[in-house]
Formats: C-alpha cells, sequence, structure tokens
C-alpha cells in the first residue's frame, strides 16, 4: 500500500473515531447544559413521577370512593331505600255510586339477622383490598423502575468506559504512527494499532446505541418527551435494615382471602330476601254523600326459604376464598426462596467488586509499565495491545461491577417487598 493510501486510511480513521466520540460526548454535554439548574433525577423522584400516570393511580380515589359508599350503605338503617305505594279503588266505571277507596302508605325493607354487620365487614374488607392493590400495583411499577434506572447507568458506564478505551487506543495508534514514520516499527504494526482504534470504534458506537435505547425506554416510563435530558444521580438505595413490612404482594392476596370471607359470610346471612315492614292508611267511602272511615294498617312481608341464587353466591365467595388462601401460601414460600437468593447473590455482587477492583488496578499498573518499555523499544506491538484491551476490559467490568453491586441491593429491597427511598 502506498504513502498516499496509508495516510487516507489514517484520515478516515481519525474521522470516524472522532464523529462517533462527538456524537457520544455531545449528548451528554446536551443533557447538562439543559439540566445545568435542575437537580439530578433520584429514584424515589422517579417513581413518584411514574406512579402519576399510572391507571392505578388515576382510578385510586374512585376506587376509594366507591369504597366508602358501600360502608356507607352497610352503616344505614335499612338494606334498600324505603318504597311509597299508594292505590285507589272506584266505581266511577260500573255502577257510579260514589265509592271510594284511597290507601297510601310505605314499605320498608329490614336488615336480616347478622345481615347488617357482616355488610360493613365486607365494605372494611373491600377498602382494605383497594389500598393493598394499590400497594401492590406500586411494588410492580418499583421492579420495572428499577430495572430501566440501573439498566441505564450500567449502559452509561460501560459507555465511559468505551470512551476512555477509544481516546487510549487512539494515542497508541498517534504513537505507532510517529514511529512508524521515524522508521522504527513497520507499517504492520500501524495495521493493528488501527485494527484496535476501530474495534475501539465500532464498541463505543454499540455502547451509545445502548444508551439511547435504555434512555428512550426511561422517558416513556417516567413521561419525558424524547428530547428531554435524563441527568441521574446514581446514588444506591440503602440496604434493607431489620424486619420488613408485610410484602405487598402477600397484604393482596390476604385482602382478597379476607374479601372473600366476608363475602362468603355475608351470603350465609342472606338466605332469603329482605323482609318488609308495612304501614298503611286507608280511607273508604260506601256511597256518594257518606261519611269516610279510615283505617291504618300494619303488615310484615317475610319471605320463606331460600334461592339457588344464594346459594351460587355462597360457593363462589367459598372459591374465592380457597384459591386465594392456596395462592398465598405458595406465593410466600416463593417469595421466602427469591428473598434468599437476592441476599446471596448480594453477597456474591460485592465479592466481585473487590475482586474487580483489585483487578482493575493490576491492570492499569500493568499498562503504565508495559507503555513506558513499549516506548522505550523493550516490548512489542501485540503484546502492547494485549495488555491495552486487558486493562480497558478490567475497567469495563469494574463500573458494571459497581451497578451490579447497587442493582443486587435494589433487588433485594424488591424482593423483600420495599418500594424506593
Amino acid at each position: 500500500m502506498s504513502r498516499f493510501s496509508h495516510s487516507r486510511v489514517r484520515a478516515r480513521l481519525a474521522w470516524t473515531a472522532s464523529t462517533v466520540l462527538a456524537l457520544s460526548l455531545g449528548s451528554v454535554a446536551i443533557g447538562h447544559a439543559q439540566t445545568s439548574s435542575t437537580p439530578p433525577l433520584t429514584l424515589p423522584l422517579a417513581f413518584a413521577q411514574a406512579w402519576e400516570r399510572q391507571p392505578e393511580a388515576a382510578a385510586l380515589l374512585q376506587r376509594r370512593q366507591a369504597g366508602e359508599s358501600l360502608r356507607q350503605a352497610a352503616s344505614n338503617w335499612t338494606p334498600a331505600p324505603a318504597a311509597l305505594e299508594a292505590s285507589v279503588r272506584s266505581d266511577r266505571f260500573n255502577r257510579r255510586q260514589g265509592a271510594q277507596e284511597l290507601e297510601f302508605g310505605v314499605a320498608v325493607p329490614l336488615w336480616l339477622p347478622g345481615e347488617r354487620e357482616r355488610s360493613q365487614a365486607l365494605a372494611d374488607a373491600h377498602l382494605d383490598a383497594v389500598e393493598r392493590q394499590a400497594l401492590l400495583a406500586q411494588w410492580q411499577l418499583a421492579q420495572s423502575l428499577r430495572e430501566h434506572w440501573w439498566g441505564l447507568l450500567r449502559e452509561r458506564e460501560e459507555l465511559r468506559a468505551a470512551q476512555e478505551r477509544l481516546q487510549s487506543t487512539q494515542a497508541l495508534a498517534s504513537d505507532v504512527a510517529r514511529r512508524v514514520k521515524a522508521g522504527e516499527l513497520s507499517r504492520a504494526d500501524q495495521n493493528q494499532a488501527d485494527a484496535a482504534v476501530l474495534l475501539a470504534v465500532s464498541d463505543q458506537a454499540q455502547a451509545h446505541t445502548r444508551v439511547m435505547a435504555s434512555e428512550q425506554s426511561m422517558r416513556a416510563l417516567l413521561g419525558l418527551p424524547a428530547e428531554a435530558a435524563l441527568l441521574m444521580a446514581p446514588t444506591p438505595e440503602p440496604e434493607p435494615a431489620g424486619d420488613a413490612p408485610a410484602h405487598p404482594l402477600l397484604a393482596a392476596l390476604q385482602a382478597k382471602a379476607q374479601t372473600a370471607r366476608s363475602a362468603a359470610a355475608l351470603a350465609k346471612a342472606q338466605v332469603r330476601a329482605s323482609p318488609e315492614l308495612t304501614l298503611l292508611h286507608t280511607r273508604d267511602r260506601a256511597a256518594r254523600g257518606e261519611a269516610s272511615n279510615g283505617t291504618v294498617t300494619l303488615g310484615l312481608r317475610f319471605p320463606l326459604g331460600s334461592s339457588d341464587r344464594n346459594k351460587a353466591a355462597v360457593l363462589s365467595a367459598g372459591a374465592e376464598q380457597t384459591e386465594a388462601e392456596v395462592l398465598l401460601a405458595r406465593e410466600r414460600e416463593r417469595l421466602m426462596a427469591e428473598q434468599r437468593s437476592a441476599q446471596s447473590a448480594l453477597d456474591a455482587a460485592r465479592a466481585v467488586l473487590q475482586a474487580t477492583r483489585d483487578r482493575a488496578r493490576l491492570a492499569d499498573e500493568t499498562r503504565q509499565f508495559f507503555d513506558k518499555s513499549f516506548r522505550l523499544g523493550e516490548t512489542d506491538l501485540p503484546t502492547r495491545l494485549r495488555v491495552e484491551l486487558e486493562a480497558g476490559q478490567a475497567q469495563r467490568d469494574l463500573a458494571r461491577a459497581r451497578i451490579d453491586l447497587n442493582l443486587a441491593i435494589a433487588t433485594l429491597r424488591q424482593r423483600l417487598g420495599l418500594l424506593p427511598e
């Protein structure tokens, strides 16, 4: 290859590397410029912002109002509103002697024995289930947010490590080009150095693409516009200390079981339709010109027997209760196993971080040694490139290990049912 061709290749290589590096650094610079007066977004703030956009949050107020309405209905004196009755009888269309009877009154439905108390218990269970379901939805959202949050921070750390590796290989390629020009190294060494730069460019471009995709996913979760900057504080969550509160999933299943239990108890009390107390006032006149007589009637309507609909309600509520209790036991066993696994993963992440930190320190020292010996002509280029590659990989693994430790803490908190704080 001619000297002119080598110059063109190196110029194109430099332009490609600088373009890719400028794109990534430019996007980061724009983000910092747009948020110069805005504090970094923390995980709890991101969680609150994401929760406001959830359909469960939008419907929570109406669900609470519905539960309060059920409680109010169960606290009334009657299971249903009273009904007014009115009727008139007359001989106007046949004999026409002026006979007339007017009757009007009120019918009041009555609670069955134990029905009112059990209706109140069902209303309380329903309100508790509404709150537990909202907490469960928050816990499920926290899992998705944590995965997006720490995944994006990991991608950014890998992009930073890729940028540092690109800059290091560019500096090495420039030194090799100078020594090739001086006749100290061959064209083959120049090709190897240029190939290392191209590999670093490729890795950096792929890392930049992953960061862009993760940022778009995070913006969609938070409801931010596509051009909005994401300045995130990589503050780890506090490690769990002491006994954790009731797990949202278990609490939701317990509330579901209690609701079914209360519904079954109410269905057993509603063995028949509600009895009715009637109070009627009647005024009648035998013929035109005669005096009217008035009477008062007090009556009780009491349905007999039970319906198949009531039996179906009892059986259905019992099935719901059984399903919730069995599922509660299974989920408790599964969550305990996941908590033990998450704790083991956290311990392993700590060990990996310490080993990776030591490895990165040793790799950096080795790179400095071989860089000095390479400049003195005591080390060949393939060895220098291999050492550079190992040092770059060690730095990338260290960045990933830091994020993995924070993710392991977040995962343990998730398994324990703790929300971001």
